[in-house]
């Protein structure tokens, strides 16, 4: 009885594969060949305490200028978006280059978190969002229900 041995493919094969890492090229990652569909959604950490929910979200390689926070309707909409162009142009030759990223993250927010005091800051690749809450339990009074 033979033993199990790997089968050489011959050298086409293997310079297919090392060329596009896949035996398949055609079964590489979607966003490797779609970019434009490629909308990261950021990793989120959401610390409580009795005064205020602290949100960290992760998102490297962007400026505080790319953020847009937005509270609307009791959504807090995080949105980033980054566009690198790169243009070279020597005697013989001529080089463009662009890239395009983005993140976008949503959070319904408690009746207790009060909007007009929320706080952002990133520094470091995190975006620190500080929601203060309201000093009150809550905003509408307890009410009780009567079964008929």
């Amino acid at each position: 009885m033979g033993a199990i041995t790997k089968r050489d493919r011959g050298f086409w094969p293997k310079m297919v594969q090392d060329f596009f890492g896949a035996e398949n090229p055609f079964e590489v990652d979607e966003k490797f060949w779609f970019p434009e569909k490629s909308i990261e959604i950021p990793s989120a950490n959401v610390i409580e305490n009795d005064k205020e929910f602290k949100l960290e979200l992760s998102a490297p390689g962007f400026d505080k200028k790319d953020f847009k926070v937005e509270v609307n309707d009791g959504i807090l909409n995080i949105s980033a978006e980054k566009e690198k162009k790169f243009e070279e142009e020597k005697e013989n030759y001529r080089k463009k280059e662009f890239s395009y990223s983005s993140i976008r993250r949503s959070f319904r927010l408690p009746e207790t978190v009060m909007d007009e005091k929320i706080d952002a800051k990133y520094e470091n690749g995190i975006l620190n969002v500080v929601l203060p809450k309201n000093d009150k339990e809550g905003n509408k009074p307890k009410k009780t229900i009567t079964v008929n």
